[in-house]
């Protein structure tokens, strides 16, 4: 059994106080009692709606080594015997273990951030470091307040390469992060309308996210979206950070890392990209010229930590795009034929909207077949969500998308700004169009879910999923 920390080092790290017969260690950290698996410990935090006190009992019956509780819960606690380490606050005390997990490491770490693609650029990382050494990565987007610490901690001291990414939706969040994880190399993907309903213009949003450079490492880099507008300004920040290495990518000829030809198809893309003076060709095996931008920003991220960058290419050809985030199904309609569903129902925002826009144009429908836009609103877009929703009309033109199916309040600027030849269907709920969805498609239709996460569009693609067998089932196979 591999623990991942013996509880004397936990109680040093946390400043607890333990309570009861400890256990040597743990083999892993949980702060929800429902998954916890034998031999984790569970970290009671007090959340916005929950506290993880009142699942005491649960996490002890589904095997927890230990608790992680505080000092003032403690005697609400009643009558449990399993073992503690007693903290002043859990989550503060979660901070400092993962400082401590930073800190015992040998290896590289690097945070990224962006109002598009960190997601992506975190696993396609995980992806190309994978062939050089031990990764460990936040799952899903633990990305918060929350997220981070608990990536932090449960990073074992052996790891070669850290990915940590970072989220926000206002100043002053990813600056007490970034000093926790304290990156080697410090990424910015890109800058876009992403919560602009909390932020004046896209330059705070900009500010926002150089809050990164501010944790990098002595002798660490920065690097930065050198297509953004807001390129120079970034780059002004990772001065003043301190930040001495600063590398551009994308396909502007002062880029450092140069995306320098783009041959895209609905599968993948290959893709030349030009790094320290020399130009490699490269194939990606997931569709999209936003995915090859942020494959050309990985390849430069692992060469700066070290990795071995020929095999990170090499890993780049199978890469698979993630549920939500433009992964692929080919499914079976019932009086024959196969449709392509692109499910993007993971988040939403302009800057990733139009490129989901271009990859559904870019995308070969079959025979009679139709590319559909089924798009859901974009939210925490503030006072300028009706301009931001309208102006989607020009990218669905100029990708010739003729047939655009749309749900939810905001939304219905869009329909309103779309003009002939383009067929609209509207719903204000999004459970309202489901059912159109379902009984609407064709053969050889190629149909692309967008939408942010919170409107649900999710149950549309599972809905689809659900009802239409994959085209390599066996026939009667749901």
């Amino acid at each position: 059994m591999t623990l991942l920390w013996t509880t004397q080092d936990m109680v040093e790290a946390m400043h607890g106080r333990p309570l009861g017969h400890l256990p040597e260690g743990i083999t892993g950290i949980s702060i929800d009692s429902r998954s916890i698996a034998p031999g984790e410990a569970f970290f009671a935090i007090k959340g916005d709606r929950v506290d993880g006190h009142q699942f005491a009992s649960i996490a002890i019956a589904n095997g927890a080594a230990l608790l992680v509780v505080a000092e003032a819960k403690l005697a609400g606690l009643g009558r449990l015997t399993v073992p503690m380490i007693v903290v002043d606050d859990v989550l503060a005390a979660l901070a400092r273990l993962g400082m401590a997990a930073r800190d015992r490491i040998p290896g590289k770490v690097v945070a990224v951030t962006g109002s598009v693609g960190k997601t992506t650029t975190k696993e396609m990382l995980r992806h190309v470091l994978s062939p050089s050494g031990k990764v460990h990565a936040s799952v899903a987007s633990f990305n918060n307040h929350w997220g981070v610490p608990l990536t932090l901690a449960r990073m074992p001291a052996d790891t070669d390469f850290g990915i940590f990414e970072i989220g926000m939706n206002h100043f002053d969040e990813i600056r007490p992060l970034v000093k926790m994880v304290r990156p080697d190399v410090g990424v910015i993907t890109n800058i876009g309308a992403a919560h602009l309903g909390n932020f004046s213009s896209l330059e705070d949003i900009a500010t926002a996210k150089s809050e990164i450079f501010e944790g990098i490492v002595p002798g660490g880099a920065a690097v930065i979206n050198r297509d953004s507008p807001y390129y120079d300004q970034m780059e002004r920040a990772a001065i003043a950070a301190g930040v001495e290495r600063i590398y551009g990518f994308g396909a502007s000829a002062r880029a450092d890392f140069k995306l320098a030809e783009f041959d895209g198809t609905a599968s993948g893309s290959t893709l030349w990209v030009e790094m320290q003076g020399q130009i490699h060709e490269v194939s990606v095996g997931a569709p999209g010229r936003h995915i090859a931008e942020n494959a050309v920003a990985a390849l430069g991220i692992a060469a700066l930590m070290g990795a071995d960058v020929e095999r990170a290419m090499d890993a780049l050809a199978t890469l698979q795009p993630e549920k939500g985030r433009g992964q692929q199904h080919r499914l079976r309609l019932p009086e024959g034929g196969v449709f392509t569903l692109i499910d993007e129902s993971y988040n939403a925002n302009p800057s990733s909207m139009r490129a989901a826009i271009a990859l559904l144009g870019g995308s070969e429908p079959k025979g009679e077949g139709r590319r559909i836009a089924v798009l859901g609103d974009m939210l925490e877009m503030g006072e300028f969500s009706a301009s931001l929703h309208a102006e989607l009309s020009q990218p669905l033109h100029e990708a010739g998308i003729r047939t655009v199916w749309l749900a939810g309040p905001e939304m219905a600027a869009l329909q309103e700004a779309l003009t002939p030849p383009v067929e609209v269907e509207y719903r204000p709920k999004v459970d309202d169009l489901t059912p159109f969805v379902l009984t609407s498609l064709r053969p050889g239709d190629v149909v692309m879910v967008k939408s942010s996460k919170g409107t649900g569009c999710g149950r549309i693609v599972d809905a689809l999923i659900q009802q239409y067998p994959a085209a390599d089932a066996p026939e009667g196979n749901a």
